[in-house]
């Protein structure tokens, strides 16, 4: 929407309609201390001298190129194309919504389908949907699958899980019958031991990073054929980078394979 300036004529005609003679009649409750007329703002300058402003600023910055970062945690750098970022500030991607009108939202469509396809053939899964909001919340949502699908009431969790995902599923199932069991870890990896003895029949899921929070890969054929054994689901948690290299979760027999889509395209900034 553009800026329209209010003429002289249309003040007047805004304070006659009110009943006011002028401005200053219109804010004379308002103590003198606290009006503040004045704007300490400097003089305009040439877009030349802003970009070296800025430039100056900028160079305050440091990044990836400058420092190695250990911050982990989900946040890694790594390369990205030049035409992810490209592709992804068209309009037609960045306003995209729900595609309602299928005739007029073609491309959209295809680019949808294309990016399942890619999905399944990287995770080794059988479909894919068109997504979640992050990581964390893909795994509350497939969670909630679980639950509904067996009509169970837990879901086993290692110690070793993002503990960001493990809060945002503790909200996701505070508010309904579920109850959360953690699993304990041994060397860094899940307790299997630990796990099998935890495993009954109102065990609806258990979760699986891989490669867990402290970057190290779990036995995941075991630990989906322990689950398996008394008819839970196995979720498994992957980074997609890492898929080109691990085994991937529907290989080892995953029920639903989740992650975060952070890796794929979208640089690290302001810390994480």
């Amino acid at each position: 929407m553009q800026y329209i300036a209010n003429t002289e004529a249309d003040k007047k005609e805004m304070l006659k309609a009110i009943g006011v003679s002028s401005f200053e009649s219109l804010i004379a409750n308002i103590p003198q201390s606290l009006r503040k007329f004045k704007l300490e703002i400097p003089a305009g300058i040439s877009e030349l001298e802003l970009d070296r402003a800025f430039d100056e600023i900028g160079a305050l910055n440091k990044n990836f190129k400058h420092h190695i970062s250990y911050i982990g945690g989900g946040s890694y750098d790594h390369f990205i194309p030049a035409v992810v970022d490209r592709l992804a500030h068209r309009g037609e991607f960045m306003t995209a919504y729900t595609p309602y009108q299928g005739e007029a939202s073609q491309g959209t469509l295809q680019a949808i389908y294309e990016y399942q396809s890619l999905i399944c053939e990287l995770t080794g899964m059988d479909c894919s949907n068109a997504s979640m909001y992050d990581g964390a919340s893909s795994l509350a949502e497939g969670a909630l699958v679980a639950l509904r699908f067996s009509g169970r009431k837990k879901i086993l969790v290692p110690t070793n899980v993002h503990p960001e995902y493990r809060e945002v599923l503790k909200t996701y199932l505070s508010f309904i019958d579920a109850e959360i069991i953690e699993i304990t870890t041994k060397d860094g990896v899940v307790d299997e031991t630990f796990l099998e003895k935890s495993l009954d029949e109102q065990v609806a899921a258990v979760i699986l990073q891989q490669p867990n929070f402290f970057g190290i890969l779990e036995n995941a054929p075991r630990i989906t054929e322990l689950a398996h054994r008394t008819g839970a689901l196995l979720i498994a948690c992957v980074n997609p980078l890492s898929l080109g290299i691990i085994e991937p979760p529907g290989e080892y027999g995953a029920d639903i394979a989740l992650g975060e889509g952070q890796p794929l395209g979208n640089a690290v900034s302001f810390g994480g």
